[in-house]
């Protein structure tokens, strides 16, 4: 239902907004870093602060991963997409970084606790509702959502 039918149908107040991005950057650490901090910048002010914390970690998770492991799109590039849907009761981000693709798709790994690297998409894992891996005839993309109660701030740690 759109905005304009749910005012006009009685008895219905729920109004849900959706917002889009999309930034393409070189396959590189400065191309991620520049996206990232496009992301952190665009959602500012309008997320909850834990909600911001959460996307930019996984964001930087994922786009370094895309560059450490995935070959570029054409063009030398990576896409970081992001929407943001308020549909009470919580925000929803969901983040999608699209490259083109490695040998072996993304996957949780079993890492000794001497390793250094390898827990990323466990973060990922344990940050978003849901994440996951689609392939298309242009690359791969990587995706996660996230979720966090609408209007209310999560208590600090510690």
């Amino acid at each position: 239902m759109t905005q304009r039918a749910a005012e006009e149908a009685p008895g219905v107040s729920t109004v849900l907004t959706e917002r889009s991005w999309c930034v393409m950057v070189p396959h590189d650490a400065q191309g991620a870093r520049s996206a990232r901090h496009r992301l952190a910048a665009e959602l500012t002010g309008v997320v909850p602060a834990a909600l911001l914390a959460d996307v930019e970690m996984v964001a930087a998770e994922l786009l370094g991963n895309a560059v450490r492991h995935a070959e570029p799109l054409p063009g030398g590039l990576i896409r970081l997409s992001w929407s943001l849907r308020a549909d009470p009761p919580a925000d929803v981000v969901e983040i999608r970084v699209t490259d083109g693709g490695a040998t072996a798709p993304p996957q949780l790994r079993r890492v000794g606790p001497e390793a250094v690297d390898g827990r990323g998409l466990y973060l990922v894992a344990a940050l978003a509702a849901r994440w996951g891996v689609e392939r298309d005839g242009l690359g791969q993309s990587v995706w996660a959502r996230l979720a966090h109660p609408a209007g209310r701030e999560l208590a600090p740690v510690g």
